[in-house]
């Protein structure tokens, strides 16, 4: 049928033999076209039975289709689908011109006699619409004749579809909506909308292969997927090219923020220097989002923005025709991010500070009295967290901590600092901050920089494992404790245990082995070993190493998995 489409102005410009042509449809009894007049259906259109076209209309610029019902009592639906703008349409039926003379010869009449019986005589309006609905002509009988649609945009050059059928009954190639079409949303988050809907009939009854496609944007609802691609084209609507198949491809929502089909526009660039296409500035990139998720119906949209108000449309698409019904689209605001407290950090005072899942921090440092420098201290005590500092409003920090970092900075007089801490994408984050104006104020215990605990295969025993870890310049109290685990612990449990900032204090007595003072001038030599004694043949233990500065807090070494000989 698109083939016939394609070829009907060739076939208008061929010699009209001693009978009118006659166009193949799908139903050659029900619905035919006949061509009496190349300069009557010049620039027309013929609606083929029983499959959706898509075209497009310029602005203030009428545009004509024509059918022909043949017998009397025909059913007849016609359905027309604005894209991205309000369109006028008509539906009218005028009686068939005599194919024969008065006299019956059986002869036809003239070219001139046929144009004129078609062209005076005025049409009976069936229906007519103005307005942006997907909307329908629907009768259980129709008469026969020529019935011709209509269609005008005044407000834009615009894409439009039009599906018209003799079989309305048996062909239902649009998907039914249920008893109750709306969307329901059944929870609603800071970043997160869950939506629910009641499924096709089509699928639920029918059996036909039924996909929901959910579309999501920050402006208005829509009622037609293709006013969607309309919006989300780069170029003018009415310049894309149908691509079957690729009407309803789903893509990952991952990201809220989608690019533009660069593609299509330079597949549709040529259209722009004919003399149909018109020039128009491009278009800025749409902040709307289409996913389609199958037959489910319940579906979580995620990564929205918090207080933020969203548009939600939900369509229906039959999957053996491609073409879809919308449901009744739905809108809601997310719920506002949850206000931050500003924490107050006092001078040589250590803060604990807990930082949610991808979460953020707000510290503020005012210093009392003037100062020269300052310095920020911080331990993270499990993954890297992101941390930046203002002074009065200028950036002097933006680094990634892990373990002990200290950073010094130059002071200001009645300067104030604000420093944001921005949480690991893993998990939540923990970590303990000291800012001071007093260079000597040192909280936390000076690291090597490998905190690894070192273990002597060669000397392990039935009874006792001997280990080795790098100290400081700076003398500083360290205590090594043990614990007898299971032969199924592994390097994952290990990882989770792996909180820097629990101290000694949270640890058993029965499992400390020392406490030791330890360092060395030369950086080189700052080693220790230490042999502990007393351990079980064939079993394991995890050792910890901890560090204990003059102000009293401890940084935990990284834990070793060691385990004693069985047989000796």
């Amino acid at each position: 049928m698109l083939l016939l489409h394609c070829l009907l102005p060739l076939l208008l410009l061929l010699p009209l033999p001693s009978r009118p042509q006659k166009l193949p449809t799908r139903d050659e009894e029900l619905f035919q076209m006949q061509i009496r007049d190349k300069a009557f259906f010049h620039d027309s259109s013929v609606i083929p039975d029983g499959a959706e076209i898509s075209s497009y209309l310029f602005r203030d610029t009428p545009k004509r289709y024509f059918f022909v019902v043949e017998e009397d009592n025909t059913p007849l639906a016609v359905t027309v689908t604005p894209c991205d703008a309000p369109l006028e349409w008509k539906l009218s039926v005028q009686e068939l011109p005599e194919e024969a003379s008065g006299e019956g010869s059986g002869d036809p009449e003239p070219l001139e006699q046929q144009k004129q019986q078609i062209t005076n005589e005025e049409g009976t309006e069936l229906f007519s619409y103005k307005g942006n609905d997907v909307e329908y002509f629907v009768s259980s009988s129709s008469p026969s004749g020529l019935y011709q649609l209509d269609l005008l945009s005044t407000e834009k050059d615009t894409h439009f579809k039009v599906y018209a059928t003799t079989t309305p009954e048996s062909d239902q190639p649009y998907p039914e909506l249920p008893y109750d079409p709306r969307i329901d949303v059944t929870s609603l988050g800071r970043t997160t909308v869950t939506l629910a809907w009641k499924p096709s009939p089509t699928a639920s009854l029918l059996r036909q292969p039924i996909q929901y496609c959910i579309v999501i944007n920050k402006e208005h609802n829509f009622k037609s997927l293709c006013a969607v691609e309309a919006k989300l084209s780069s170029d003018d609507a009415f310049m894309m090219a149908p691509k079957p198949g690729l009407d309803f491809s789903p893509f990952d929502f991952a990201h809220f923020g989608f690019p533009a089909d660069n593609n299509s526009g330079k597949e549709r660039g040529f259209l722009k220097s004919s003399k149909f296409g018109r020039q128009t500035p491009p278009k800025p990139r749409v902040d709307l989002h289409r996913v389609c998720i199958g037959n489910k119906n319940i579906f979580t949209v995620s990564d929205l923005k918090p207080d933020t108000q969203y548009y939600f449309d939900m369509f229906a698409v039959n999957t053996n025709t491609n073409m879809s019904t919308a449901y009744v689209g739905t809108f809601a605001r997310t719920k506002e991010e949850a206000k931050q407290k500003t924490v107050e950090l006092k001078d040589g005072k250590v803060t604990d500070v807990f930082i949610k899942r991808k979460g953020t921090k707000f510290l503020r440092f005012a210093p009392v009295s003037s100062h020269q420098k300052v310095t920020f201290s911080v331990h993270s005590c499990l993954d890297a967290v992101q941390i930046q500092v203002r002074r009065d409003g200028k950036l002097l920090l933006s680094q990634s901590v892990e373990g002990v970092r200290q950073f010094q900075l130059r002071g200001k007089a009645k300067a104030k600092y604000l420093i944001r801490l921005k949480g690991s994408k893993k998990g939540a984050s923990m970590l303990k901050i000291l800012a001071t104006t007093r260079p000597n104020k040192q909280s936390f215990p000076s690291l090597p920089e490998d905190t690894r605990i070192k273990a002597f295969d060669k000397l392990r025993t039935c009874s006792s494992v001997t280990v080795a870890w790098l100290g400081t310049q700076e003398r500083n109290k360290f205590c090594i404790y043990k614990r007898e685990v299971d032969d199924s612990y592994n390097e994952e449990q290990k990882k989770r245990e792996q909180n820097q900032c629990l101290g000694p204090d949270t640890r058993k007595k029965s499992e400390k082995v020392l406490c030791k003072y330890f360092h060395s001038q030369n950086i080189q030599k700052a080693v220790t070993t230490e042999t502990i004694r007393g351990l079980q043949p064939g079993k394991s233990y995890l050792l910890d190493v901890y560090v204990i500065g003059h102000g009293g807090h401890s940084v935990k070494y990284q834990s070793k998995l060691v385990k004693t000989r069985k047989f000796c």
